[in-house]
């Protein structure tokens, strides 16, 4: 069999281990000899024993002569919990590596496969890359900026409405797009919202799938009206509220009791300055609190915003066979500027599904 066909395995590998491994990448590993898979591996989470690794010791002395298959550059350095990968690759006799991609951690940039080669060891790099590069997104996004990868959720209606004039939007999308949504917040660090979302539909914005990890759960909250009753308070796990430092600092006395309430269920407070937050600036302090990604869940005052400020990297637009009509429901992007046609945020690498009666839009905003 070809190296691409060992490859897709372990890029199928890795992908068991989604929403699991923040903030490393997701691997998969192969060890083949004489056309056969003798063994394989995935990462299945940060501080435990990488991919390569785990398919090494599974092969044991039949890793010697063998052609070692990885969805990523094995690491080289020791600053980490478990040791590189490289040295145990090389003391296993394996003749040959193909890599799917090289590393972009300056820490492991090309040095892995150049230990590699320089022990006598064969490799091959770039098998299937873009694909690989697809998988790892976020890895790559933070590694290289120290960012978190953004997606937008939207879900609307045929006329690209998110609500009657009302507010009301249970439900727009069916329940097999609902199901996909949460799946997608239990892959991701963080979900992001606006206090308008939490004032309208008291979300939980929490993963409800069969051992599905729960995101933290992030709301901008400027002026800290939020009610110490609301869901993403009340529902573990904790919250980060983004607030005017003002506000947080010059409470009504009626409120100093919500801020005990808030901090007794775990809330932590991301303090701005203005009246308004710097979505860059929030990006990085988000960035340095270890979240290397974010679901959007908000209206679309907020969808504007964010993609005004420029930190979306993709859009997951649910689209329902349904129709609101009127003026006054809500867009699912707002706000009081629009874009003229030859400035409007273009889509990239488009793909379209069908999600039973819905569809699936997704696509990478153009820098």
């Amino acid at each position: 069999m070809s190296d691409e066909f060992f490859i897709k395995r372990t890029l199928a590998l890795a992908s068991r281990s989604r929403g699991q491994t923040s903030p490393n990448p997701m691997v998969g590993a192969l060890i083949v000899k004489n056309g056969s898979i003798v063994s394989e591996a995935y990462h299945k989470k940060a501080g435990t024993p990488h991919a390569e690794v785990i398919a090494l010791d599974n092969a044991g002395s039949k890793a010697a002569g063998s052609t070692l298959y990885t969805s990523l550059e094995p690491c080289c350095h020791e600053d980490k919990r478990t040791p590189p990968c490289v040295d145990r690759i090389i003391a296993s006799g394996v003749r040959k590596v193909v890599i799917s991609m090289e590393d972009p951690n300056p820490k492991v940039f090309g040095q892995g496969i150049e230990t590699l080669r320089q022990a006598g060891i064969e490799v091959v790099v770039g098998v299937h890359e873009d694909n690989a590069r697809r998988l790892n997104e976020v890895y790559i996004k933070n590694i290289k900026t120290g960012l978190p990868f953004v997606v937008m959720k939207v879900a609307m209606t045929l006329d690209g409405k998110i609500a009657t004039p009302e507010g009301k939007s249970h439900w727009i999308t069916g329940e097999k797009s609902r199901r996909l949504v949460h799946k997608l917040r239990g892959s991701t660090d963080a979900v992001m919202t606006a206090i308008g979302t939490v004032r309208a539909d008291d979300p939980e914005l929490t993963c409800r799938m069969a051992r599905g990890r729960n995101p933290v759960r992030i709301v901008i909250d400027s002026e800290m009206e939020i009610k110490p009753d609301a869901h993403v308070i009340s529902v573990p796990p904790p919250t980060l509220i983004v607030a005017r430092k003002s506000a947080v600092h010059n409470l009504k006395i009626e409120d100093q009791m919500k801020k005990y309430i808030l901090e007794e269920r775990g809330v932590k407070l991301i303090e701005h300055a203005g009246n308004t937050v710097d979505l860059n600036w929030l990006m990085h302090e988000l960035g340095r609190k270890h979240i290397t990604s974010i679901l959007i869940e908000a209206g679309g005052s907020f969808n504007a915003s964010c993609l005004e400020a420029g930190i979306v990297d993709k859009v997951m637009i649910f689209i329902a066979p349904k129709i609101i009509g009127g003026k006054d429901s809500v867009p699912a992007v707002g706000g009081k500027q629009f874009r003229e046609l030859e400035n409007a945020y273009q889509l990239e690498q488009v793909s379209i599904k069908r999600i039973a009666e819905d569809i699936l839009v997704e696509g990478y905003i153009k820098k």
